[in-house]
């Protein structure tokens, strides 16, 4: 095998998936790393205010760029069908269009941010002493998402071929830079939740560039020439085709999460605060159980390039195995340790406790959400990505508003906690229509074959 490159189709399924994602869930976490920086430093120096500020974001942010990321999912398991069938030329083309791709969306999403960003926090009910500070936040975020875009869509391609390692020395770098220039703008500057802004801006920055970097210097079919930066036609429907329902699905979680949060909100900004902080703690277990869905969504797309259709069925459950394990374990731990873990964010009691209503309710069953994460990777991985867009919205999206909008007006149930039943619900319920899916797509490829 070449260096930096996993051959997914052959061999043992279990230790080359686990090499694949433990540097993803490292890089996840130095990535999550980076907003509990932004949320740890403002929460500590500059108030509650300013955590809640660039605490309730959150879904405002996801909802936007995880369009971008959904079709950067595209990208991969193109980039990673082409691989498997030997489809050097093919291969090039997909890593030049995805460049280009990248920084169209990019400047795309730059704008909508800017533009948009205080009229879609006063729809979420955003409170009002904390809305002037929102703003600003996002407004400087927004400002450098060209640079996130960019390397999301770089990294993605590296993992095409199971190279998790170079992405991991990015973030560890980007990380210790966003870490700095946060104590230097905040404490020293006295810049409050525009100087986290703009300390992750300029490590985003840092790490599209070595991503960039990296894919102009490698020697096979991966490398960057920035002569040949051009979108093809065919390559750049088949990364739509897999890609925009991908995005739609993540846009669709997000507007959810976005009503939910309206809900918090509509608490005061302790409980917000408190809720931010305890989605924090949870992005740590949560990445761990989404790296592995993401190795399935790369070991799949191999597969079906190679055409071993028995391996991604192999694949999918010692995936789901593990996603379950690891949630589990994890999700109680953290659980155990929540006060202690909340008292970093913030020393309110209030904020505590308001964080350890959220965290009892979700940590207990957040394996139920990799499992339901891993079945719709695999989905993707074999070339569908109508299938889980569809099941998602409405196992997951509609079931959350069903909930918000009728059991929860229910006086006797309009309470904080209360809220974050709706989460459980939706995964259980959308995991068993994935797997129904899954089965019913795998048997219909078995029977006719795959096109790559």
């Amino acid at each position: 095998m070449r260096k930096n490159q996993i051959d997914m189709t052959t061999g043992a399924i279990f230790p080359k998936l686990v090499k694949f994602a433990v540097p993803l869930i490292l890089s996840s976490v130095l990535q999550l790393l980076f907003n509990a920086a932004d949320i740890v430093v403002v929460g500590r120096y500059a108030g509650d205010n300013s955590l809640a500020a660039v605490g309730s974001t959150s879904s405002m942010v996801n909802l936007m760029v995880n369009f971008f990321i959904g079709l950067g999912v595209g990208c991969n398991v193109v980039a990673a069908n082409f691989l498997g069938a030997g489809k050097k030329e093919e291969l090039n083309k997909t890593v030049h269009t995805t460049m280009v791709l990248s920084l169209i969306g990019g400047v795309i999403l730059t704008a909508i941010g800017i533009i948009f960003s205080r009229r879609i926090l006063i729809i979420m009910s955003s409170p009002k002493e904390v809305l002037p500070l929102s703003t600003l936040y996002l407004k400087v975020f927004f400002g450098g998402i060209v640079a996130t875009v960019i390397y999301n869509f770089g990294a993605a391609l590296l993992r095409a071929k199971g190279d998790t390692k170079r992405p991991l020395y990015i973030l560890l770098l980007a990380g210790v830079i966003n870490v700095i220039l946060n104590l230097i703008f905040v404490i020293f500057f006295h810049m409050d939740v525009a100087g986290v802004a703009f300390a992750t801006v300029l490590s985003q920055i840092f790490s599209a560039a070595c991503v960039v970097l990296i894919l102009a210097r490698e020697e096979d079919e991966f490398r960057l020439d920035f002569k040949k930066l051009r979108i093809d036609r065919t390559i750049l429907v088949r990364i739509i085709k897999i890609g925009l329902p991908a995005g739609f699905q993540g846009m669709l979680f997000s507007f959810s999460n976005m009503i939910i949060q309206s809900s918090v909100n509509s608490f005061g900004a302790v409980m917000v605060a408190g809720n931010s902080a305890a989605q924090s703690i949870e992005g740590f277990v949560y990445i761990s159980m989404n790296s592995f869905a993401q190795g399935t969504l790369t070991f799949a797309s191999q597969n079906l390039g190679a055409q071993k259709f028995h391996r991604i069925r192999q694949l999918v459950a010692i995936a789901e195995c593990i996603v379950t394990a690891v949630g589990l374990v994890l999700g109680v731990t953290a659980l155990f340790f929540g006060r202690n873990l909340l008292g970093i964010y913030s020393s309110s009691a209030d904020v505590v406790d308001a964080g350890m209503l959220r965290l009892s309710v979700i940590l207990v069953t957040y394996c139920t959400c990799g499992m339901m994460d891993c079945m719709a990777s695999a989905i993707r991985g074999v070339g569908h990505s109508v299938m889980p867009m569809i099941v998602t919205l409405v196992g997951a999206c509609g079931l959350r508003m069903v909930y918000i909008f009728t059991f929860f007006q229910i006086p006797r149930f309009h309470t904080f906690r209360s809220i974050f039943y709706s989460y459980p619900l939706s995964w259980i319920v959308t995991f068993i229509f994935l797997t129904i899916s899954f089965l019913w797509i795998m048997k219909r490829i078995e029977n006719h074959g795959a096109n790559i």
